[in-house]
């Protein structure tokens, strides 16, 4: 038998784990130890961790019935017994996966104190490590304490504190992000260095002036199915979006970011000729399902990223996220076309149009401009040539 990581969790001759653990004293005052080697559903351990999960478990229960479970738990205990389950089960796969992290430099910082003993101070100094020494963007700063908050706030749920200390400090201000974009002159510059004669720049090229022509969001574009396009009456449905782990694992939900992302897009008729054109390119690589793809497999979001940056660089212009090329459409929008909030926002599939302001006000602050000329000589007035005010203050001015 040897000892593993964790404590009171072994591992014997045969690699098998097991735990041991103390969980009281009989009426004789005798030692009672508690050792088991399969879960709760009967399954053996396949690893140490599987097993202390477990040993924590019939621990806490141990705990529960003397009355010591609420006053004697670690921060990290409750996390990976309490928080980090529940939070699992609350949130999109995709949502627990991105956020784990942000757990995990809690339980770093304060895992090993006892929840009760967690103070106010070792709360100001989590949230000032977060915002100077960890070099965590501002954005994600302030989602890792909202993370660390709300992982208090259950423990208070649950009754094992009697207040979130962490509420007494501030919270960490997301600041304000500016997603870069392409103006129409850079999207132009960037579309000249495709050779759409290759099948794989081809693609390269649909996905970029789909992305740019639509503002669709990037997983709602890699979940894209022809059957989502009516190219007879030139419109694109969006119904859903795409969680792509890797060719053979991934899933196509059947609904978008928020409720008002399913919509109806109206498409240009450039973008309707070259989605047939790119039809009938795929039908003879024996690619029939998705529109944004090269061998009928989904793209995962990372190879938009790369194609971007790559061909931003060819024609050099701006580097951009995938996600800026929802933004780029936002303000070719406006300055092209001076398209109005409500349209916009019904496009993009916000709940409303205040949340298109949000994001993107900033690119409607020069459609005053044919204000301004409109109110050029709008006014019309003559100045009187009698006085009609008598001053009578006390300055002294001097008359020329």
């Amino acid at each position: 038998m040897k000892k593993t990581r964790y404590t009171n969790v072994y591992q014997d001759e045969k690699g098998s784990f097991f735990y041991q653990i103390f969980v009281g004293r009989d009426e004789n005052g005798k030692q009672r130890f508690k050792k088991g080697r399969k879960n709760t559903r009967g399954e053996f351990f396949t690893s140490a961790r599987a097993a202390h999960l477990e040993a924590l478990r019939i621990k806490n229960e141990y705990l529960e019935k003397s009355g010591k479970f609420i006053y004697r738990m670690t921060y990290r205990t409750f996390m990976e017994t309490k928080f980090i389950p529940k939070y699992k089960g609350d949130v999109e796969e995709s949502t627990f996966i991105s956020h784990v992290k942000a757990f995990e430099y809690s339980i770093k910082r304060l895992g090993d104190k006892l929840l009760e003993d967690i103070t106010v101070l070792d709360c100001e100094d989590y949230r000032t490590w977060l915002l100077t020494m960890s070099g965590f963007s501002k954005s994600y700063a302030s989602m890792v304490y909202i993370s660390f908050r709300q992982s208090l706030n259950y423990a208070v749920t649950l009754g094992f504190i009697k207040s979130n200390v962490a509420m007494r400090t501030k919270a960490i201000p997301k600041g304000k992000a500016i997603v870069a974009y392409w103006t129409k002159s850079q999207f132009e510059k960037v579309l000249s260095q495709f050779n759409i004669e290759n099948y794989y720049e081809h693609y390269s090229f649909i996905m970029v002036w789909l992305y740019f022509m639509t503002g669709l969001r990037v997983s709602e574009g890699l979940a894209l199915k022809w059957s989502d396009i009516d190219l007879t009456n030139a419109k694109l449905r969006v119904h859903h979006t795409l969680d792509f782990r890797n060719k053979n694992n991934y899933t196509i939900k059947p609904y978008t970011k928020t409720a008002s992302g399913k919509r109806i897009i109206s498409l240009d008729e450039d973008t309707v000729n070259f989605l047939k054109i790119w039809k009938k390119v795929q039908r003879k690589h024996g690619v029939k399902n998705f529109v944004l793809s090269y061998d009928d497999f989904p793209t995962v979001r990372s190879t938009v990223n790369r194609i971007v940056k790559r061909y931003a660089k060819l024609a050099g212009v701006p580097q951009i996220e995938a996600k800026g090329l929802r933004h780029s459409h936002v303000s070719y929008l406006i300055n092209e076309f001076n398209a109005d909030v409500l349209t916009v926002s019904r496009r993009l599939g916000h709940s409303s149009p205040e949340i298109t302001l949000k994001h993107y006000s900033h690119l409607w602050n020069r459609n005053d401009d044919g204000l301004a000329e409109l109110m050029t000589g709008n006014i019309n007035f003559n100045f009187s040539n009698i006085r009609k005010v008598k001053f009578n203050g006390n300055q002294s001015v001097k008359i020329v």
